[in-house]
């Protein structure tokens, strides 16, 4: 599928403080990408018995859309602030909003939400709307942690990228190395694996060479960012082979990074499922905003 060249980024706000780093994000990955920015808020009516169910235009009903409108307007007005020069819309759909943005993100470049809204339950690390989106949106996504920093500043210096061969990985390394060219950051690339196991417990101990296995491990990695360097020559590009649970590893290794990117999905797993379990992972803890690339 041919992306339209003014296909928007899209920002998904609530009014949430995490909303609004959100749209610092959104805004400045417009600006990058020379793409008009959308901003949505989504509205529903609140869930009431019939009886009591609001009349259109009501006052009740004329003040629940006040505010909607007034979330949306201090969303712009903020995206006015990151980056004046751009072509700026709103957009609020009468739907719920993860269905909201998932049906806008066929039509986006991108689309960027917080890790956490309003609703739900505070101690989680990642809301519902964030994960339906990285799930199930046709684009790219962004989730923005909520003590990131700002995308243009921070002592941050490093996009951090999850490889495993898979060819969504492919796709992981081109947007990392891009962000990376686009805000003069460097590229760390992460390939985990693991050392064979026996097949049941109590089973013999497999025999294996580790310094062989590295080595392979190792090649795959090269492999994976073979001519991106080419690419982009100004790009500074470190390569981590590390031994250990691709979640568990990446996660680690995003710790001051200032964005982590992965594939929807990875070599292992059920590939019926749309996000993989190391996506999944990183995604619930990873300290840094985290990209979810997928194929359109």
């Amino acid at each position: 599928m041919t992306l339209s060249p003014t296909a928007p980024v899209i920002v998904g706000v609530d009014g949430s403080p995490d909303s609004l780093r959100a749209v610092d994000w959104g805004a400045e990955q417009a600006r990058l990408r020379h793409r008009p920015l959308r901003i949505v808020h989504a509205f529903r009516w609140p869930v009431v018995p019939a009886a009591l169910s609001p009349v259109p235009l009501d006052p009740a009903s004329t003040g629940l859309l006040h505010a909607a409108e007034q979330i949306l307007s201090a969303a712009a007005d903020h995206a006015r602030k990151v980056a004046p020069e751009l072509e700026i819309s709103t957009d609020q759909p009468v739907s719920a909003p993860a269905r909201a943005l998932i049906e806008a993100s066929h039509d986006a470049s991108l689309v960027v939400v917080g890790s956490r809204g309003l609703g739900g339950f505070t101690g989680l690390l990642l809301g519902s709307v964030g994960t339906q989106v990285a799930a199930h949106a046709a684009c790219p996504v962004v989730v923005v942690r909520g003590d990131a920093p700002h995308p243009a500043g921070g002592s941050t210096d490093q996009i951090v990228v999850g490889v495993d061969g898979s060819p969504l990985s492919h796709l992981a390394v081109e947007f990392a190395f891009e962000q990376a060219a686009w805000r003069g950051l460097g590229v760390t690339a992460v390939h985990a694996y693991q050392l064979p196991q026996p097949l049941y417990p109590g089973a013999l101990p497999l025999a294996y060479d580790v310094d062989e296995i590295h080595g392979d491990e190792s090649r795959l990695l090269a492999e994976a960012l073979a001519g991106w360097s080419e690419k982009y020559p100004d790009v500074p590009v470190r390569r981590r082979v590390v031994q250990g649970p691709a979640g568990v590893v990446l996660v680690r290794e995003s710790a001051g990074a200032a964005l982590t990117v992965l594939g929807s999905r990875g070599l292992g797993g059920f590939t019926g499922l749309l996000l993989g379990s190391v996506s999944q992972s990183v995604l619930h803890h990873a300290p840094c905003p985290v990209a979810i690339v997928r194929s359109r």
